[in-house]
């Protein structure tokens, strides 16, 4: 029987699969309770307004506007929302960057069971957790200065990140509620500071950096 007082989770994942597996996994402690799921970072935005979970777990690479665009929102209109992220992505800049748009915890797919069980309480009590493989990795790269997106504001980094998937502008656009000229314009500045001439060079370098596998 779960307690009053359990910990009130939602998972935000386009894969059901995966959704169902965290939810058993997390559901194995009686004092945390899943309540609500959801696949997209638009329904994730909208419900967390309506059911104010405790702990929201996001993945990042998903449809429509994706993880860390969600983050950036929900943190803006509730900078006390709780947020995790959990992705396959362990390196930098991801992790900088996730973490500077709101989220209190950033975990790896593949971080031990226990683990998420224990980021999620630590980040109820208003605490922060980083993956241990995260961490790892990080101190692979001393400092995001140093990294070679560095040089990219927040918004172009996101921008970077989903031209890289093969999304186009005007795709791009509707997802974040831009005008798709200015999306062009991001494109413009993102290829001038990165030293890039076309898609092409946008996906090759995307996947040099790991941001996108080959």
């Amino acid at each position: 029987m779960v307690k009053s007082t359990a910990i009130r989770v939602m998972l935000v994942d386009d894969h059901e699969i995966v959704r169902v597996g965290f939810k058993r996994l997390l559901e194995t402690s009686d004092d945390i309770v899943v309540i609500a799921e959801a696949s997209t970072g638009e329904e994730a935005y909208t419900m967390v307004q309506e059911i104010n979970p405790d702990v929201t777990i996001m993945d990042i690479n998903m449809p429509g506007i994706g993880g860390l665009e969600a983050i950036k929102r929900i943190y803006k209109r509730n900078a006390k929302a709780k947020m995790i992220a959990l992705t396959v992505h362990e390196t930098e800049p991801f992790p900088t960057r996730v973490l500077e748009a709101g989220a209190r915890a950033y975990l790896s797919k593949r971080c031990a069971p226990q683990e998420l069980i224990q980021a999620v309480r630590k980040i109820h009590k208003g605490g922060t957790y980083i993956s241990a493989r995260v961490v790892k990795e990080m101190r692979k790269t001393p400092g995001t200065q140093d990294t070679a997106l560095s040089c990219l504001s927040a918004r172009e980094f996101q921008v970077f990140s989903l031209l890289a998937e093969g999304r186009t502008p005007m795709e791009i656009g509707e997802d974040m509620n831009l005008n798709h000229k200015t999306i062009h314009s991001h494109r413009a500045n993102i290829m001038k500071k990165l030293k890039l001439e076309n898609h092409a060079s946008i996906v090759h370098f995307a996947v040099l950096q790991g941001i996108i596998e080959a």
